[in-house]
């Protein structure tokens, strides 16, 4: 399997994932030109970004080490462009990450990081 592949099985996984804790899922693979948001997703009144990340070994990382400041910055960015395009301001916001660590071909370990990280300003 490949990395585009592997992404886009942890991506499926995370959104059935959510779907099944009761989250309302709005958006995937939204995209603007500051970049993408994996999943956009409703968790009551707030407006929840999630980015997923799949690896298959901890070589380079853990999944959830990847979302460094830099790429923390560039989805706030992505998110006041989704919240205008959608028309949502002002509204409750928060940013997820879930993670997830393939263990073989029909197994892995997902973490849900419920506001893993904060915007200043």
């Amino acid at each position: 399997m490949d990395k585009q592949e592997t992404g886009r099985r942890g991506e499926d996984a995370a959104a059935a994932y959510l779907e099944r804790t009761g989250m309302t899922i709005v958006d995937r693979n939204w995209r603007c030109p500051s970049g993408e948001v994996d999943i956009v997703f409703l968790d009551g009144q707030t407006v929840v970004l999630c980015e997923v990340k799949t690896r298959t070994t901890d070589a380079k990382g853990t999944p959830e080490e990847a979302v460094t400041p830099q790429k923390q910055r560039r989805i706030g960015r992505i998110a006041r462009s989704y919240l205008a395009e959608a028309g949502l301001e002002p509204c409750p916001v928060r940013f997820d990450v879930v993670s997830i660590r393939v263990l073989a071909e029909d197994r892995a370990l997902l973490r849900h990081h419920r506001a893993a990280f904060t915007l200043d300003g």
